[in-house]
């Protein structure tokens, strides 16, 4: 596991999927957390939720400007097949970051390719989807499934 008490992440919309990613920052102990949303009311009021942990930026400014940030992770549903991209400028990223974009269809979207050629480390969303499936398996199937690369293979096959 990877420690997260000196870094900040910035996190990409304020929905449930955001929501899970701040609860699982705060409790792995990071040091800050950026959040920007395309309606600023609800990334005050997500923020409001984490105490002093959450810093809301403008979107326009989040996207556009570099952060001084160790991870991003993209929680909106923009670059999803069938949506816009989003909307992003490709100089916020670093060689330093990890950058996740829990958009799963398609697994490689805009953001995590220009991510990647920026030479951060990329991470798209197909875990976190077998992750939320795994309860509902082990309820329909009475088995909890190992959620490992041989799993993910399986999925993308």
């Amino acid at each position: 596991m990877v420690n997260l008490t000196e870094k900040t992440a910035l996190c990409l919309g304020a929905g449930g999927a955001s929501r899970a990613v701040l609860y699982a920052l705060t409790k792995a102990g990071i040091s800050r957390i950026l959040l920007a949303n395309r309606t600023q009311a609800r990334a005050d009021a997500l923020a409001e939720l984490f105490t002093n942990k959450v810093e809301v930026l403008r979107w326009d400014t989040a996207l556009n400007q570099r952060q001084d940030v160790d991870m991003i992770v993209n929680s909106t549903s923009l670059g999803m097949t069938g949506q816009s991209d989003l909307p992003f400028s490709k100089g916020i990223f670093g060689s330093d970051m990890v950058v996740n974009d829990l958009v799963y269809t398609p697994l490689r979207t805009s953001f995590l390719t220009e991510a990647k050629n920026a030479g951060a480390t990329t991470v798209d969303g197909l875990g976190m989807l077998l992750h939320q499936a795994k309860p509902g398996f082990q309820k329909w199937f009475g088995t909890v499934p190992t959620i490992d690369e041989d799993l993910r293979k399986t999925v993308i096959e």
